[in-house]
């Protein structure tokens, strides 16, 4: 059996449907997946041992005709695999042509009106609610096929050489020399705790001010002495990154820009707790099973938020959120997360913290 799935992005997208990848192979073990996704966001599944390959998606390069034979050679290659099934996960206009043009014997989509692919559907399975997770309308598509839906399954299977390779290149996340007990000669080795921190997102209005992730950074190093901190982000996040790192030097790494993709999952599974925005990240965290404390202004936590953690998630409940909108409109400019004080998020972050650290 061949299956193809379809969903090219964005990071976030890509974790929370991994779990219909997951099922599948449990259900059908001999068969050979395969994933479209934007080359961009690759390497994140590639040697994934639940995929067959990886279609890569160019999408800046095929937007220019001089690359166009590239898309068609592409879509032979779909074509010649025959396909017994394709999923479009990703409802997009795009996805759905993509999907059809494979020839599948059997193509299934999610119906969503705004850009009407369930047209090249053989069936479209539409979300239960406006507030049914986006985890849990993925996995609506399995029932259909007559696959069961459950949980006993590793959501991100950890990558030994990558996290050999994290350890290699930042050596801090090793062990670390402590003293031992009054008159004692010898130094204990003992693992420090680690926490990560994520400033940046995609809209301007998801950010929580970095000068709060700056004083949470202060509360914690007064109170925790011993915990360090792993600021993740992008080469875009490097300058937020930047004033991090300033609130406590000798206690912080600025990861942004710094760590590819898979590496930057390891330092999610590395670390005891993630504060961040709502961003890839924080869907890296809860697919993971790491407690996390989530900032939420603009976006709906019930439809994209952490995975099985939405009691992390914090947020201010204001007439206008969450507005589903990249552009704020409200009197006080992004005052869903500006209003959101450091003191709240550093009560949360005390709970969730291990004893140890």
């Amino acid at each position: 059996m061949k299956i193809l799935i379809l969903k090219p992005s964005s990071l976030g997208d890509v974790i929370q449907a991994l779990p219909v990848l997951r099922l599948l192979k449990r259900h059908h073990p001999d068969a050979d997946i395969f994933w479209w996704i934007d080359s961009a966001l690759a390497p994140l599944i590639e040697g994934d041992p639940d995929l067959a390959g990886v279609v890569r998606f160019e999408r800046k390069r095929w937007g220019k005709p001089r690359h166009w034979p590239e898309m068609l050679r592409s879509i032979r290659w779909l074509r010649a695999q025959r396909f017994d099934l394709v999923i479009d996960l990703q409802c997009l206009a795009r996805s759905g042509a993509f999907a059809w043009l494979a020839r599948g014997k059997f193509l299934i989509g999610l119906d969503e009106v705004r850009e009407g692919a369930r047209g090249f559907y053989d069936l479209a399975v539409p979300r239960a609610s406006f507030h049914t997770h986006a985890v849990d309308w993925y996995l609506s598509v399995l029932p259909p096929l007559g696959v069961p839906v459950h949980r006993n399954f590793v959501w991100l299977p950890e990558r030994p050489e990558i996290a050999a390779q994290v350890k290699s290149k930042w050596p801090v996340v090793g062990v670390q020399a402590s003293a031992g007990p009054p008159g004692d000669t010898l130094k204990r080795e003992r693992q420090p705790s680690w926490m990560a921190l994520q400033p940046g997102a995609r809209w301007k209005n998801k950010r929580w001010p970095v000068k709060h992730f700056a004083e949470l950074i202060h509360s914690l190093t007064q109170r925790y002495p011993d915990l360090r901190f792993a600021i993740l982000g992008d080469q875009g996040d490097r300058p937020l990154g930047d004033i991090l790192f300033q609130a406590a030097p000798n206690r912080c790494v600025n990861l942004c820009g710094a760590t590819s993709l898979l590496e930057m999952v390891e330092w999610v599974r590395r670390c005891d707790l993630l504060v961040t925005n709502d961003t890839g990240p924080m869907h890296v965290a809860a697919a993971l099973g790491k407690p996390l404390v989530a900032l939420f202004g603009p976006t709906e936590p019930r439809r994209t938020g952490p995975y099985g953690q939405l009691e992390n998630v914090l947020r201010l409940d204001l007439s206008c959120s969450p507005c589903l909108s990249s552009k704020c409109h409200f009197e006080k400019p992004e005052e869903c997360l500006r209003a959101l004080p450091p003191g709240k998020v550093w009560e949360r972050t005390q709970k969730l913290l291990p004893p140890h650290t």
